[in-house]
């Protein structure tokens, strides 16, 4: 009784990934891209028993070179696109929307996003402990807190210009007056900044609630105790 609905549901889990695989995978690359920039310009990679520092150097100091610099500016504008998965939550409502049963929904749909949600948000926070990681190492864990309100805050103007008036990361080389202007125009309005707001708020409490866990689970890894090998020995009969 069971087979029926079971083939059902993976019929319309597939069905439902073929089409939007496409948007999904983009939005996913779009949103690792600053996660893999985090890693090259604010951590240093191991290698075995070395020790690789990427774009300019040693890590302290690699905020001499041009290259670190604007591998920072590419940095921040590629970041909204992390949070900005966020805002795919419509996607979901419109498949609600479009009748769907009750069970496709819970064990399709629920799920499918819920990863989709996570793996977004989660590139942005790993991006900006890595940031964070990088301050402190600098000296400067002073500044971590303001530096990453600062973030949460151009990510917020990011996803709306994203999401309502359709700019990319690249148009602030291809068509940065017009972002300049959509900025200064949604600073002056009223609606613009009221959705700014409440996405930096959004941004600020989702990354408050993870970022203890991150620290916590790698402060269990960093320090976790190593268990003694024990080499098997046959007992005598």
């Amino acid at each position: 009784m069971l087979d029926l609905p079971l083939k059902s549901l993976v019929a319309q889990a597939l069905h439902t990934l073929y089409h939007n695989v496409d948007w999904m995978g983009w939005n996913l690359f779009l949103a690792v891209i600053p996660l893999v920039l985090s890693v090259l310009l604010f951590r240093q990679v191991q290698l075995g028993n070395s020790t690789l520092a990427l774009l300019g150097g040693a890590i302290e100091r690699r905020h001499r070179s041009p290259l670190w610099w604007l591998g920072v500016a590419v940095f921040i504008a590629f970041l909204p696109n992390a949070p900005y998965i966020l805002t795919d939550i419509i996607h979901f409502v419109r498949w609600v929307q479009e009748g769907a049963s009750i069970w496709t929904v819970a064990l399709v749909y629920v799920p499918l996003f819920f990863l989709f949600l996570f793996a977004g948000f989660e590139a942005y926070v790993m991006s900006l402990l890595n940031v964070g990681y990088y301050l402190k190492q600098r000296g400067l864990r002073r500044y971590i807190f303001p530096v990453e309100l600062s973030i949460h805050l151009l990510s917020a103007i990011g996803v709306y210009l994203g999401r309502f008036l359709r700019f990319n990361s690249w148009n602030l080389l291809t068509h940065w007056t017009d972002v300049t202007n959509s900025v200064f125009e949604a600073v002056l309005a009223k609606e613009p900044l009221l959705t700014i707001a409440l996405t930096l708020i959004i941004f600020t409490v989702l990354y408050a609630l993870l970022k203890p866990v991150h620290l916590a689970l790698s402060n269990y890894w960093k320090f976790r105790p190593k268990r003694e090998r024990q080499d098997f020995v046959i007992p005598h009969s």
